[in-house]
């Protein structure tokens, strides 16, 4: 009798996982760990956590940092899904664009931390008896830091889609569907992510205010990198800011590294250019990805999934379909019924407001408002306009150079994150020794967190330039003003409108928190309506909150119907690629 062995099957060398497979698994481990640890916080019971107060130790550091990342890409994940949603409604339907583009421009302008109260009532009652209520209630208020500019950037982007690409595809005969997947969703994807990375950083100006939930007379301080530092700047506590700042740099470099990078350097691949660039964005966590194999065939296995779906034959999400010459009228009629619903919702709106101020307050209330929301005016364009004549050059010059973008890049990411509330004891003890204007000197701080948004915005302009057309200028001996004239400013152009639409509704935003600064027993006032709105949160007086808020509302909009539209609309039908 003769013993044989079985006959394994031959194993293929590129299916045995090689070291660069466990390294990557092994980091994968790692964040569900932590993603695991984390969560296990977040869905405690109430009581014990409520009990729990925030510690200024040092080793806590580690674990707060951890729960305040978790929030923030909670809050990302919400924004994806408002941004692939809303913003797509109001690019493809010229009615839903009528009511949602003006909404959006009050609600990246309106402070809505100051609505937080009743967010923290509605959230409280889905998860009552739990952390979640709480941590929902903090993940919106980061949501709403994050969503808008990524809406209008994706708004932007499918606005602009160059005509013959579309031309293209029609030619290909793909169905919408087909469309927004192939051509728009990655036209899109560059200034998408400048813009996700730009969310990422302006949460953390809201982390502070955030992870402190008032219910009644309540205060829950949810464990984070915003108590922990709201709680060193009560304490007057200077060592603990220090570490809070660090600790957010670190945060910062690890999500930008592991994340970040690697997806800027992936979208190198979508830019629209008909030859290839000089230099491309390298990463070294997407090298070891590209070395590994088990983690790449399950990556492959997920892509053929996706092109399965986006191959599906459906019309476009929203999309815009030609009226026949018979639907012409029937098309009119929905126009004027969909007027007259905007109308009345508007009217019945203003009353509402009209009569819930008039109560208490008169016509001299609503010229007082109207005065100091002049003054924030002016104050928000003349920030904006130097701001602009900084950054515009600056982006551009980084932009158009990916290996000073990839080395700057944590460093603008931590700058665009720097709570401003830890320069206010600098400022405030400053005006006060110096006996400064505060009108004059606190007017920085407006602009400090939103500059970003341009910085962000024009770098991604830069970076997805066509290299071919920058050789065709370099071909034809363009220089100096010229090349700045003719070429660069305006291909980055509908980039820059974005983020200056966005920068300016942050600053309307940022004032309430600039023109109004403590620290300690002493404040610093200036004139404009963020004081005008802080002054009254602080008396409870709801009124003038009202009032505040309704004047800032009305006007955001005409700011933006005059000014920032206009440029869009000239962005739109002249500075597209094609």
């Amino acid at each position: 009798m003769t013993l044989k062995w079985p006959d394994f099957p031959s194993i293929k060398r590129r299916e045995v996982p090689n070291y660069w497979d466990f390294l990557a698994f092994t980091v994968i481990i790692a964040i569900f760990i932590a993603i695991a640890q984390g969560a296990r916080g977040m869905v405690a019971p109430l009581s014990p956590v409520e009990a729990t107060p925030i510690s200024l130790d040092y080793w806590n550091l580690p674990y707060y940092a951890l729960r305040t990342t978790l929030r923030m890409f909670a809050a990302l994940a919400a924004s994806f899904v408002f941004t692939f949603t809303y913003a797509t409604l109001a690019a493809k339907s010229r009615r839903a664009e009528m009511v949602l583009i003006p909404f959006l421009d009050v609600l990246q302008s309106v402070p809505v931390l100051g609505f937080l109260s009743f967010t923290v009532t509605f959230f409280m009652g889905l998860f009552p008896g739990s952390m979640m209520g709480a941590e929902a209630a903090a993940i919106f208020a980061i949501f709403t830091s994050q969503a808008w500019n990524m809406a209008f950037s994706f708004y932007q982007s499918l606005r602009t889609v160059p005509r013959d690409l579309e031309e293209v595809t029609r030619g290909f005969h793909l169905t919408g569907w087909q469309r927004f997947w192939f051509l728009e969703v990655p036209f899109a994807v560059p200034g998408l992510l400048w813009n996700t990375m730009m969310s990422m950083s302006g949460g953390w100006f809201f982390v502070v205010a955030s992870e402190a939930i008032s219910v009644g007379n309540t205060t829950i301080k949810l464990p984070g990198i915003g108590s922990y530092l709201a709680l060193a700047i009560e304490q007057r506590n200077i060592y603990a800011v220090v570490a809070a700042v660090v600790a957010m740099f670190v945060v910062i470099l690890i999500y930008d590294q592991l994340l970040f990078r690697p997806i800027i350097a992936w979208a190198g691949r979508f830019r629209v250019e008909l030859s290839a660039g000089q230099s491309a964005e390298e990463s070294w966590a997407l090298r070891i990805f590209q070395r590994t194999r088990w983690l790449r065939s399950i990556s492959d296995w997920i892509g053929q999934k996706f092109m399965w779906a986006a191959y599906w034959r459906l019309p476009a999400p929203f999309s815009k379909t030609l009226p026949n010459k018979g639907d012409k009228h029937l098309s009119r009629l929905l126009d004027v019924a969909w007027y007259a619903v905007i109308t009345i919702v508007a009217l019945y709106s203003i009353w509402q407001t009209y009569s819930f101020i008039a109560t208490e307050l008169s016509w001299g209330d609503a010229v007082e408002a109207i005065s100091v929301t002049f003054v924030t005016m002016v104050r928000v364009v003349v920030l904006l306009a130097l701001a602009t004549l900084f950054w515009v050059p600056v982006s551009v010059w980084i932009g158009l150079r990916p290996r000073v973008a990839e080395r700057l890049q944590p460093l603008a990411q931590f700058l665009a994150a720097f709570p401003v509330n830890v320069i206010f004891p600098i400022v405030v003890v400053g005006i006060l020794y110096f006996h400064l204007n505060p009108d004059i000197w606190l007017s920085p701080l407006i602009i400090l967190g939103t500059q970003w948004y341009i910085v962000f915005n024009v770098i991604a302009g830069a970076s997805a330039f066509p290299n071919d057309l920058k050789e065709a200028a370099a071909s034809f001996g363009a220089k100096g003003w010229q090349w700045w004239r003719d070429v660069i400013l305006p291909g980055v152009f509908p980039y820059y409108v974005t983020g200056a639409l966005t920068a300016s509704g942050g600053s309307w935003n940022a004032s309430i928190v600039a023109e109004y600064v403590r620290w300690g027993d002493d404040k610093v006032v200036a004139h404009g309506i963020g004081s005008y709105i802080a002054q009254a949160t602080e008396a409870g007086d709801y009124p003038k909150i009202v009032l505040g808020i309704a004047v800032m509302s009305i006007f955001v909009i005409g700011f933006n119907r005059l000014l920032w539209r206009p440029l869009f609309g000239y962005a739109e039908r002249r500075l597209r690629l094609n």
